[in-house]
């Protein structure tokens, strides 16, 4: 996995491409990678849908091999969204079908001359590049299905809906899971607005005929893989809540912690959380004849993901994740897990973001469109999206513009990305990764409900400010890293707390390239990832100023504790002086 495959999609004649070593980029993978490339060779001031901008799509360092958990795909670009810099990660196949193809990104650059879209395909005997009239403003679903009848079912794809052809800025990236189902979504960022911006309609990726990549030292490689996985199996979060719960097992936690925004972060607590948590869902789902344990690619052991059913016992969408089941449900004081998961269908087959769409659906019914609570009419909003009308584009735009357009004081978003599941006045910690990381609001850069809530890796009050900075500061630097693996950021949780598995993770690594590796290396990746990425957002215009939260979080308590978020400005600016 030593090269790099350029798709000029603007080129003389029409779309070409060509190989090249990694060069310079060399011990890089995954958000790495993607921010490498976009920092280096993206005008920082350019438009996001312009040609100067470049679509990187890249698997981690341990993409392609045996290792467990490893198939998570980077994808990387300067937002439409947010303006800055922007790196969104999905499960499913993608990322280890590019890795036994021996690719260590795909670079898509360029713009055609015209509105033509276009399939990529990739294989072992090469890369094929043709105009599709057919596969124009087919929803995923549609889509996939097409080209699973064209080539077959040992295929993967990476695609865009609806959505991202109209450059909608909420627009996600879909990856297919083992069941060739379009439900895995680099959703942050509007990332589906500049593959539609390429004239790229998919990728389809064909592994057949390849094997898993060759460690330097297999038998070393097999020995950690093997700790790996029981450091993970034994740890109680992913070895059991997750498994059994899904993600979705954190809505009772975080709704009896009171850091669970309800009705547009309006209060921290939902009466009817129980309705839609995890363990209401494992119940429905297996009522049903649906799945509560499933993995997104092979080699999954942690298995947070499911399949749910509707109430004829058909399949509705895939288990919807707690960040979905929290922005379609308490945040728009909706209580209908049916509809939750419908819209989450809705999400996926569209090519949407669920959280930025759940999060601009609770701002517009703070504008009064449709009143908190109305499950049906939130369906409506959503397929507005999908078909494009000039509601569902301002919509389809994000939080930030529905907020604007429709005078909406309150709009939870930072860098023009929408808030996640987690309150930042009574989780704190999270609050200061929102605020600062290079990539807008974003849980997963920094994921402080770990020490926070869950008493992972570490314990910090959550109601007080005291500590966050350096928690968060530590997590987004150990996040960057993991996002190169390839890693599920998951393990984490038995990473933190289990030095073994740890090493684990650092002599997979090692016996796969054959380099030392340490945790102080580790530290060192994750500086220089997050250093390269703060670099872009400065030149593109980017100040302390940015690193903010709205100010009705500082102004405003948020019941049942009363609290604001009060960690002061200027040790937010501390942040990066590590």
């Amino acid at each position: 996995m030593e090269k790099v495959l350029r798709i000029d999609m603007g080129a003389d004649g029409g779309p070409a491409f060509r190989e090249e070593p990694l060069g310079d980029y060399a011990g890089l993978g995954g958000r790495g990678l993607t921010s490498a490339i976009v920092c280096k060779e993206v005008d920082p001031l350019c438009h996001p849908l312009s040609s100067q901008n470049k679509l990187v799509i890249a698997p981690g360092l341990l993409g392609g091999t045996t290792a467990a958990n490893s198939g998570r795909i980077s994808v990387g670009a300067k937002s439409p969204l947010t303006g800055g810099i922007k790196e969104a990660n999905a499960g499913g196949q993608a990322a280890q079908a590019l890795g036994r193809l021996g690719y260590a990104a795909v670079v898509i650059e360029g713009k055609p001359q015209t509105d033509a879209i276009h399939k990529i395909f990739i294989g072992k005997d090469g890369v094929r590049i043709s105009e599709e009239p057919q596969l124009k403003m087919l929803p995923n679903y549609d889509l996939v299905e097409v080209l699973r009848r064209e080539h077959g079912d040992g295929i993967s794809c990476i695609s865009i809906g609806p959505a991202g052809e109209m450059k909608l800025c909420a627009a996600s990236i879909a990856c297919t899971d083992m069941e060739l189902r379009p439900t895995r979504h680099a959703g942050r960022g509007g990332l589906g607005a500049v593959m539609g911006s390429k004239g790229v309609k998919v990728l389809v990726l064909d592994d057949s005929g390849t094997k898993p990549r060759a460690p330097r030292d297999p038998e070393g490689f097999k020995a950690a893989n093997k700790a790996f996985v029981e450091g993970l199996r034994a740890h109680p979060v992913t070895g059991q809540a997750l498994p059994a719960y899904g993600t979705n097992v954190l809505t009772n936690i975080l709704n009896e912690a009171g850091g669970y925004p309800t009705c547009n972060f309006s209060r921290g607590r939902f009466e009817s959380a129980h309705r839609i948590s995890g363990e209401t869902m494992a119940e429905t789902e297996t009522a049903r004849g649906g799945m509560t344990a499933h993995g997104c690619h092979r080699g999954c052991v942690i298995r947070c993901s499911g399949v749910y059913h509707d109430k004829d016992g058909r399949f509705l969408s895939k288990q919807p994740e707690y960040e979905t089941v929290w922005a379609h449900g308490g945040h728009c004081g909706i209580c209908d897990l049916d509809a939750i998961a419908m819209l989450d269908f809705l999400d996926d087959n569209f090519g949407l973001d669920t959280i930025e769409m759940g999060v601009t659906i609770g701002v517009a019914m703070q504008a009064g469109l449709i009143p908190f609570g109305d499950a049906q009419g939130a369906v409506r909003l959503v397929e507005e999206v999908g078909r494009g009308t000039p509601l569902g584009r301002i919509l389809g735009s994000g939080a930030a513009v529905t907020g604007k357009v429709f005078g909406v004081e309150k709009v939870p978003v930072v860098k023009g990305q929408a808030l996640p599941a987690y309150d930042p006045r009574a989780v704190k910690g999270v609050g200061v990764t929102y605020a600062t990381s290079p990539m807008g609001a974003d849980h997963t850069a920094g994921y402080a409900v770990t020490a926070n809530i869950l008493k992972v890796g570490g314990d910090v009050n959550p109601l007080r400010s005291q500590g966050q900075v350096e928690l968060s500061r530590d997590l987004q630097i150990a996040t960057a890293a993991i996002d190169s693996t390839g890693m599920c950021l998951f393990i984490a949780f038995a990473v933190l707390d289990r030095p073994e598995t740890f090493q684990a993770l650092l002599d997979m690594i090692r016996t796969l390239h054959g380099i030392p590796l340490t945790a102080e290396d580790v530290v060192e990746m994750g500086k220089k990832i997050l250093k390269m990425e703060r670099d872009f957002n400065l030149r593109a215009g980017f100040s302390s100023a940015h690193d903010r939260l709205p100010r009705f979080f500082r102004d405003e308590p948020i019941e049942p504790h009363g609290v604001r978020f009060d960690v002061p400005e200027e040790e937010l600016d501390q942040v990066f002086n590590w």
